[in-house]
């Protein structure tokens, strides 16, 4: 299953796995390999928005280095392919002298800046050596694509934005496509790159530390009830969540957990009436003592930070098995993290930034992947980072990222659904970060499905819309 899994790569492991690659090819031919492939990436892009290459006008932004390499290349071969090439070079005394030679013999033609009737331009200015946003010659090249709508085709990833965290800090391009070569890099998952498309020039590379799922990762491992299963096998989800003040998180955390699994949700706490008007197959009790035996405990949704919540918190802790804290629960962990010095049974975390910042004592900053790595680290416990990009990371072990693709989770109690979503997974069985990672994703499809679907009202979405839509987004692996 794993084979399955996207893999992101840092620049290090990148350079390390063409380094044989290039001693082993002539001089050359690793870059035209790179660059044959981005034409025809190209190729597919101008065919679906012009009908065709020939007499087509295309601009490569060329920058020093390999990628403005592999942009003048592939503009060689759209030439000959009948495109009109033209390219804005932006250091002409640093540009890769065999690419710019190849592009001249081709007809190619070197000018001051993109034409307004250019049909498509290729970000060939930084590569993953590149950091900082864009310099101001570069900025204002692509302020003006940008101005002028022309599509743009990333070399690699879209120049401006951080390789390894996605992070953002003044002008970058924008990218409609990324074609990038050998590998996905974090930027890919971390910040907006368009559509992405990864090209195979033969590197061999190692089994990545950070993954992704996709549909197929994910349907074959949600939990499905086989012929001699029952309501207990599935797994048994505990809920302690709501209060007086906020038993609607109760509601949503709980009809989450129902809706993930076709096994069996027991909830402990102050709002049992309310969830078993709406949950009425939920299995209520006012206390976790009175709970009856359960699988992985969530805690935390609209619970209060008293001593009421302390308790349960306390009791789920003080359990062997798995449990998911949230909310509520992450505040009283962050005055008393001692409260997990003696936990060994699965554990997870799944803060907003703020939350993190208490947990942590700072907030996550740019760098969210090594920041929720070293949370997980110093906790013993596997951390989910709520965001556009779920960060999930395990102590000393793997970390899963989840882009949503949009924002439509953005609502209040949405983080109760996913919690209900998630414990369900633990409880069925699912190692803890294989379970955060598959919650996230189906509750993201679940949103957008949400969306899709407007109910009444003038929202777009709501929490209990995107619980109502998870056996949709299910239905969709």
């Amino acid at each position: 299953m794993l084979a399955l899994m996207r893999h992101y790569y840092y620049a290090d492991a990148i350079r390390e796995a063409e380094a044989p690659l290039l001693a082993s090819l002539p001089d050359g031919v690793l870059m035209r390999r790179a660059a044959y492939g981005l034409a025809g990436e190209i190729i597919t892009e101008l065919t679906t928005r012009t009908g065709g290459v020939a007499g087509r006008r295309v601009c490569a932004v060329v920058g020093s280095g390999d990628n403005g390499g592999d942009a003048l290349w592939a503009a060689t071969f759209l030439r000959r392919r009948g495109a009109t090439t033209d390219a804005v070079l932006l250091k002409p005394e640093r540009t890769h002298p065999a690419a710019l030679a190849a592009f001249g013999k081709a007809g190619g033609r070197v000018i001051q800046s993109v034409r307004a009737a250019t049909d498509l331009v290729i970000d060939g200015v930084v590569g993953i050596s590149g950091s900082g946003p864009l310099r101001p010659d570069a900025a204002e090249v692509f302020a003006a694509v940008q101005d002028a709508g022309i599509p743009v085709v990333a070399v690699d990833l879209p120049s401006g934005i951080d390789v390894e965290t996605g992070a953002i800090t003044g002008p970058a391009v924008h990218a409609a496509l990324t074609v990038t070569f050998g590998g996905l890099k974090p930027v890919h998952a971390l910040a907006d790159c368009g559509r992405v498309k990864l090209v195979d020039i033969g590197l061999d590379l190692p089994e990545a530390d950070v993954v992704g799922f996709g549909a197929a990762d994910v349907a074959a491992r949600w939990p499905v009830p086989g012929p001699h299963d029952d309501k207990y096998s599935q797994g048994v989800t505990g809920v302690m969540a709501g209060s007086s003040t906020y038993p609607g998180a109760a509601v949503l955390c709980t009809s989450a957990a129902v809706a993930a699994t076709s096994g069996m949700v027991r909830f402990a706490g102050s709002a049992h009436s309310e969830v078993v008007a709406h949950c009425p197959e939920v299995i209520a009790s006012p206390t976790p003592a009175a709970a009856g035996r359960v699988q992985a405990w969530v805690v935390g949704p609209g619970l209060g930070t008293d001593e009421i919540g302390a308790g349960a918190l306390w009791f789920a802790l003080e359990t062997d098995l798995p449990v998911l804290v949230d909310a509520d629960a992450l505040t009283i962990l962050a005055a008393h993290p001692d409260m997990l010095a003696s936990r060994r049974a699965p554990t997870l975390l799944t803060p907003h930034a703020g939350e993190f910042a208490r947990l942590a004592g700072a907030p996550p900053g740019d760098d969210r992947v090594s920041a929720t790595r070293k949370l997980a680290d110093a906790l013993g416990a596997t951390v989910l980072l709520k965001g556009n990009v779920t960060v999930i990371a395990e102590p000393g072990g793997k970390v899963y990222l989840n882009p949503a693709g949009q924002s439509w989770a953005a609502t209040a109690g949405s983080g109760d659904v996913l919690s209900g979503m998630t414990g369900a997974l633990l409880a069925a069985g699912l190692p803890t970060a294989e379970a955060a990672a598959a919650a996230a994703f189906v509750h993201a499809r679940a949103a957008a499905l949400s969306a899709a679907d407007p109910g009444p009202g003038d929202a777009p979405t709501s929490a209990s819309r995107i619980a109502g839509h998870i056996r949709a987004a299910l239905a969709t692996l």
